[in-house]
């Protein structure tokens, strides 16, 4: 069983020693994502709205890049510095996501990489190329 590292310009360069997402046989790791502008290598804003539509636009391309889509995603991990806007997500996924959904978890931590107010991360299955 061989990796497959999954890159794309479409999402930020990874800022660390980690790939953007790396995929073995159909279903692909993808790393966590924060709401880089991937030609800037910058913030998207400090709005949380903003900063979590970036997420999502991040997290499509690795998507794409490995042969999927977000629909694709069996799980997904939300990582979030103030969990009262989980409701906020919650509606902003709605946009992105059609059901049946990924299972997903949510946590509340104290701080994430260039002061992000939101990461996510996830598993994706991809469709068989057999």
């Amino acid at each position: 069983m061989s990796k497959v590292i999954i890159r794309t310009d479409a999402a930020p360069a990874a800022i660390g020693t980690y790939s953007q997402a790396v995929k073995i046989q159909n279903t692909v790791y993808i790393s966590g994502q924060i709401p880089l502008v991937p030609s800037t290598m910058q913030m998207v804003s400090e709005d949380f709205a903003e900063q979590t539509h970036q997420v999502f636009k991040n997290l499509q391309a690795v998507c794409e890049a490995a042969g999927g889509t977000l629909n694709d995603m069996v799980k997904v991990n939300i990582y979030l510095t103030d969990l009262s806007q989980f409701a906020t997500v919650n509606e902003i996924m709605s946009q992105y996501f059609a059901e049946p959904y990924p299972a997903r978890a949510a946590v509340q931590i104290s701080a994430l990489p260039k002061a992000s107010q939101i990461e996510i991360d996830g598993v994706l299955e991809v469709p068989s190329t057999y």
